[in-house]
């Protein structure tokens, strides 16, 4: 044997067997290798974050009537001005508006302490912002760090967003009009991140989001570790209270955390509209992945879109569903250009009314003018090592503008009320060891 074989063949073994002991590939779907920084987990430590402001020693009212963004804020900024620190809210509840993290600052919530949103909207003065796939003047959230590097959110408390009046609002909107759109009525979201690079969220719990519950816009290493994320279905819904919304956004790690809201639980976003892809404000996601977590209630553990136009290299795995409507969701929208490739969600079990949902999304549909509809492409989306009782198998039914190649189904043990799957739908589909209803499928 050459030396070059035996070369190949001690490489190949090595790689073998680094999956073996893992059950975690390696590589990313289109075969880059995936850096040592994804399996670093490690959690920031409190006494690592430089010097601690507790906000009561600072001027900070333990009564949980009182709104105290001012307060808190000089603390932010007299924090920022003698070079940096951790901002820590003590156990109890403290009431805020919008508040600015500076650079080098950080925040703590502690074990027994919430930091709460104010319900009325006055106290999030509107600026410029990012929602929805488009760059406007919009209101902040509770928390806000706009080119804050190394910015982290740590410790076991709550960030809760108070958002019942803003979810009645919501629905009397929708019912005097059932077409208003998400903007059409004030609401803040709970954590928003903006141009921040090293990003770090743990431990903490995130709660009854007024919109969307935490929001990464143009930022590259995030890691969000063991958070919990909620917000009712019933008996009132929190609306658009998505979890995690992943906006322009390059390597990220999800892992440890448990996700339950009334909408999407995961959803990469990045622009839409006919001429997307020409806007310097989007861009694509890269390069993510979500691992050992659990997802409750949810309109879909994953989601690309509905306002996305490059999704690449995205991996969902060793990941539980307890009760998500959709496991995978690929939104295709017919007014926006769209490529989302190399895919793959594996190694997951439970339950979810669908497994795989791909349709045209056509909420807000709007050409801007363009007289030829945009061209969108699904391609090399894996699905592996899944087993999973669902009401709907196979939910595709892409539209005139779409285009779906090199699906790979792979030892899939489906129990499903509806088994039906349409192959033709898909150029180069490939079914290996999959079971529906006990039965193998082709």
């Amino acid at each position: 044997m050459t030396k070059s074989c035996l070369l190949f063949l001690h490489l190949f073994l090595i790689s073998f067997l680094s999956f073996s002991q893992t059950g975690k590939s390696v590589t990313f779907p289109d075969g880059t290798k995936i850096p040592a920084w994804f399996s670093d987990s490690s959690k920031i430590r409190l006494e690592d974050l430089g010097k601690q402001f507790v906000i009561t020693k600072h001027g900070a009212s333990s009564d949980s009537n009182v709104v105290q963004t001012a307060v808190i804020q000089k603390i932010i900024d007299l924090a920022h001005q003698q070079g940096g620190g951790v901002i820590v809210i003590p156990k109890g509840t403290f009431l805020s508006g919008a508040l600015f993290f500076k650079p080098k600052t950080h925040l703590y919530v502690s074990e027994g302490a919430t930091l709460k949103g104010s319900d009325k909207i006055a106290d999030y003065p509107s600026m410029a912002s990012r929602m929805e796939g488009q760059n406007l003047d919009y209101f902040p959230a509770l928390v806000n760090a706009y080119g804050v590097n190394g910015f982290t959110i740590s410790g076991k408390g709550v960030i809760d967003g108070n958002g019942l009046n803003y979810w009645k609002a919501f629905w009397q909107r929708r019912k005097e009009n059932p077409n208003c759109t998400n903007l059409e009525v004030s609401r803040p979201r709970l954590v928003f991140i903006w141009k921040s690079n090293d990003v770090q969220v743990q431990d903490v719990r995130l709660q009854n989001s007024g919109f969307w519950t935490s929001h990464y816009y143009q930022c590259n290493n995030i890691k969000i570790l063991n958070v919990r994320i909620t917000a009712p279905h019933e008996p009132i819904k929190a609306p658009s209270t998505d979890a995690i919304d992943l906006d322009v956004c390059n390597n990220v790690l999800i892992k440890g955390c448990y996700l339950a809201v009334n909408d999407d639980a995961i959803a990469l976003k990045g622009g839409k509209g006919p001429y997307a892809d020409t806007d310097k404000g989007n861009g694509a996601n890269t390069n993510v992945i979500i691992e050992d977590s659990e997802f409750g209630f949810c309109h879909a553990a994953l989601t690309c879109g509905s306002e996305a136009i490059h999704n690449k290299n995205i991996v969902m795995r060793n990941c539980h569903i307890t009760n998500a409507m959709r496991v995978l969701w690929l939104k295709m929208r017919p007014d926006t250009p769209q490529k989302y490739e190399f895919v793959s969600v594996e190694n997951i079990a439970g339950y979810a009314y669908s497994l795989i949902y791909v349709k045209p999304w056509k909420q807000f549909f709007d050409l801007k003018g363009r007289k030829d509809v945009p061209l969108s492409y699904c391609d090399n989306i894996s699905l592996k090592n899944i087993t999973l009782k669902c009401e709907v198998f196979f939910d595709v039914s892409p539209g005139d503008y779409d285009k779906l190649s090199r699906f790979n189904f792979e030892d899939l043990n489906i129990t499903a009320k509806n088994a039906a799957y349409d192959k033709s739908v898909v150029q180069d589909f490939k079914l290996t060891n999959v079971k529906v209803n006990e039965k193998l499928i082709h």
